[in-house]
């Protein structure tokens, strides 16, 4: 599934974790990209250990920003992005009783807004010259929430809905758009998670596919919707899970336990 080498691509939320791995992957493709994220240092660091990538501090829910940084883009490029993955995110932990507004409302500007900015502006540039390809990054929690994730849960199921909506609007302009959902990852945000052994075990007994995901399962994902073997696939949503989105009636069996029958 290779890529041809004059393809470009764009990154948010980049300096790490996700981000980074879809980074890592799209450049051994073939691809010539930039990691973009609001830590400047960190980002060009990140950039730095990936061969001919650059590393651009921009913070997605600016809009003008974002506008100086497809400016500075295109000009180490020569061209618009031919790729774009909104991956850029955050997460307030807590539960809705105990959330405050501010918390809440940063979560959907960064996760929600800032998708959506980045979408437009890019994207524009994209419809310019007739060809493009977007990956927006949801989650596992657009479909199943967490009770302790804060507006993370909702703000990935308004960006799973805005793929959609992203779809009448730039798909007859040449522009693909599509999502991925990943499911329990020991990436990113949810890293800590995994640390302890015990959680672990319990989280990937409960995956029909017998593990926890890795960040290099969803930049293989992203790298196939990007591929031109995705060419007819728009508006939709590959969860990346191991198969824990249709395991509901694992946990609620017909039957009671042979230890509770006796």
């Amino acid at each position: 599934m290779g890529m041809e080498s004059t393809r470009t691509a764009l990154i948010t939320g980049a300096a790490g974790g996700l981000g980074f791995a879809i980074s890592e992957r799209l450049a051994s493709s073939g691809c010539r990209v930039a990691l973009v994220d609001i830590d400047v240092d960190k980002v060009k660091k990140s950039a730095s250990r990936i061969d001919g990538a650059v590393g651009l501090g921009c913070d997605v829910t600016d809009e003008a920003q974002v506008v100086d940084t497809l400016a500075k883009f295109t000009e180490i490029f020569t061209s618009a992005p031919d790729i774009l993955v909104n991956n850029a995110g955050i997460v307030r932990f807590g539960s809705l009783l105990e959330q405050s507004v501010e918390d809440f409302r940063r979560v959907v500007d960064v996760n929600l807004i800032g998708t959506f900015v980045v979408s437009k502006v890019v994207g524009a540039a994209m419809i310019a010259r007739g060809t493009g390809a977007i990956v927006n990054i949801t989650s596992l929690n657009a479909f199943a929430p967490s009770p302790d994730a804060g507006a993370y849960p909702a703000t990935k199921a308004a960006i799973a809905k805005l793929t959609e909506q992203m779809t009448l609007t730039f798909a007859p302009k040449g522009i693909r758009v599509n999502a991925v959902a990943p499911g329990f990852m020991d990436a990113g945000m949810s890293q800590p998670i995994y640390v302890d052994p015990a959680v672990r075990a319990v989280r990937a007994g409960g995956v029909p596919a017998g593990r926890i995901g890795t960040a290099d399962d969803v930049a293989a994902a992203v790298a196939f919707l990007v591929s031109p073997e995705a060419d007819y696939i728009h508006g939709q949503h590959l969860l990346v899970d191991g198969g824990v989105s249709c395991s509901l009636k694992n946990h609620l069996p017909r039957k009671p336990p042979k230890e509770a029958e006796k």
